[in-house]
């Protein structure tokens, strides 16, 4: 009589255990595999609130807080000059004010004006022609070529003979140099992204700008230029991706006289070709696409003068515009004061996508909600415990246009004092447990090891930059402060598993590969916010030390760097 209701309650037992694994073997489980998932399927297992494990760290749910205020969809992606974009400026100005920080900007204010001009490329009237031995091949628009923005005419149109100049290179300290014998001036320069193979991490960082690029291809009188991607280059960007964007608003600083800073005005015309299509821009000349490709990996690659013409026209819709810093001050507690140790992380994302189903809204979570919310949580820090020299804090605009904001402060800086170094964090990609950091730059400058030192105070491993080849030292807003010879350090998020499940590398090449300016950056996702607190008690300790020591930050003796920038600031 004892034996049936034995079985049934085991039965029951296992049933119950059973559903309780089912619900919860998801969250039970590590997360690596989330990573596998598309964005979708990753969307429909949490909502914000779930998506991230509790901490009961008030700094980590500081940080939680600030990234989904700024990473909401009323937001709009945060476009430089948007609505969206003021509405999160909105909400760094009164954090700083809440943590006791004195407004920095213009006019007494927490917000710093900067001037913009914002061209979007437009297709009636876009060509790319190659003519040579009494034909004409017309490259197709989106499938072939996409024209750049004119921020110097509503329209043009130019026909010259082109030449090819390699990655367009001048690099006399290691004995390189793409312009050797090739004549520029009235023509149009075809050059290939990225460095030569050969290249160590610092020339590769500095020369791979494609601002550089263009710059020594102006000075050498090109009147046009037209960009060919490699096999590699559309590996990273895809030309899938390149066309579906090619007409989202760029932009450029606005001078006194209205026009474009940095705007290379001699360049009537720049457009891009994809792989695909490469071989049609070098038909004819002497060697086809393929092998230059191989030149190129092989680091043999040489210049030389394309036969016949090209064309290249377009129009570019053309405004006037402006953005905003926000900038916040914790002044310094003695003579030192008048030196700033300047925080920065960039408000800006990329706004919304074009028209159609589903979500629109690129809400930058990661990119870089995260890492403004780690620089106010550091801002709280410090303002417990003031230093010495004053502590400057920044949420810039415009850098996903090309670090305008940055460079607009940093023209500026010395207005309020003196800046000695900057602590950059961009893009912290927290999506795996971790127990270190990365600090990028490090090497270039005593600031690494102060960080060091300030890591080890916390216990926390200082991890170098996983990726040099992707040479990150130059693609964020620090990389303004070292072109005014500033040293600067940008902290990241660690790649070293703490639970050795969790992978932070396979985190990131998801990221990277799937949500990186799309639409699923967003709050959703399983950012871990303890790791988010332990960065921002990072880089206030780094804070603290530049602060009070007496010696200011230098470049490491004979630093690339340090000598081409430092040097000439006198620093």
């Amino acid at each position: 009589m004892t034996t049936v209701p034995r079985i049934l309650r085991l039965l029951i037992a296992a049933i119950v255990v059973a559903v309780l694994l089912l619900l919860g073997w998801q969250c039970l489980r590590p997360s690596t595999d989330r990573f596998e998932k598309p964005p979708s399927a990753q969307l429909a297992d949490a909502d914000a609130a779930d998506a991230a494990p509790a901490s009961d760290d008030p700094a980590a749910q500081r940080i939680a807080a600030d990234l989904r205020r700024l990473a909401d969809d009323d937001m709009r992606g945060r476009e430089t000059g948007s609505a969206g974009h003021d509405r999160a400026a909105a909400h760094v100005a009164a954090q700083f004010a809440d943590a006791g920080l004195e407004p920095a900007g213009d006019d007494g204010g927490f917000f710093q004006s900067v001037p913009l001009l914002r061209a979007v490329p437009q297709a009636d009237g876009a060509r790319l022609a190659v003519t040579r031995g009494g034909r004409t091949i017309e490259l197709r628009l989106g499938e072939h070529f996409l024209p750049w923005a004119n921020f110097n005419a509503p329209s043009h149109q130019v026909e010259a003979p082109a030449v090819f100049v390699g990655h367009a290179i001048h690099a006399p300290d290691i004995g390189h140099d793409d312009f050797a014998g090739l004549e520029l001036g009235g023509r149009i320069a075809v050059l290939l992204p990225g460095v030569p193979s050969g290249f160590d991490d610092e020339h590769r960082a500095y020369h791979s700008a494609l601002q550089e690029k263009l710059a020594a291809i102006a000075a050498r009188g090109a009147i046009g230029a037209v960009v060919v991607s490699t096999p590699e280059s559309e590996a990273r960007l895809p030309w899938a991706r390149q066309r579906a964007s090619w007409q989202n608003a760029a932009m450029r600083l606005r001078g006194e006289d209205g026009g474009a800073m940095d705007g290379f005005p001699t360049l009537q015309a720049v457009a891009a070709v994809g792989v695909a299509a490469a071989d049609f821009v070098f038909a004819d000349g002497e060697r086809p696409a393929a092998e230059l490709f191989d030149a190129a990996r092989a680091g043999r690659l040489r210049g030389f003068e394309l036969p016949g013409t090209l064309v290249l026209a377009g129009r570019t819709a053309i405004e006037q515009m402006s953005s905003r810093n926000v900038v916040a001050r914790l002044p310094g507690t003695d003579a030192l004061a008048g030196e700033q140790v300047v925080h920065t992380a960039h408000l800006d994302h990329v706004g919304t996508g074009a028209a159609g189903e589903g979500d629109r809204i690129h809400n930058g979570a990661l990119d870089n909600a995260l890492g403004v919310s780690i620089m106010l949580e550091a801002a709280r820090t410090l303002a417990t415990a003031p230093t010495r020299r004053s502590q400057l804090f920044v949420a810039l605009t415009g850098e996903e246009q090309g670090l305008l904001g940055a460079q607009w402060f940093v023209a500026r800086a010395g207005d309020a004092g003196m800046p000695v170094a900057n602590i950059n964090i961009d893009m912290p990609v927290l999506l795996a447990p971790t127990t270190d950091i990365v600090a990028v730059g490090r090497e270039h400058s005593s600031l690494g090891d102060a960080l060091d030192a300030a890591a080890q105070e916390l216990g926390v491993e200082v991890s170098a930059d996983p990726f040099p080849e992707e040479v990150t030292f130059v693609r964020s807003d620090h990389y303004a402060f070292v072109r005014a010879g500033i040293p600067a350090i940008y902290l990241d998020g660690g790649i070293v598993s703490a639970d050795g499940e969790r992978d932070p590398k396979r985190a990131l090449a998801y990221y990277l590969r799937n949500c990186y300016h799309q639409p699923c950056d967003d709050a959703t996702q399983p950012i871990q916010y303890d790791d988010a607190a332990r960065l921002a008690r990072v880089s206030a300790a780094l804070a603290s030390r530049i602060g009070n020591d007496d010696a200011r930050p230098r470049w490491r003796d004979g630093d690339f760097f340090g000598e081409r920038f430092g040097a000439a600031a006198g620093r």
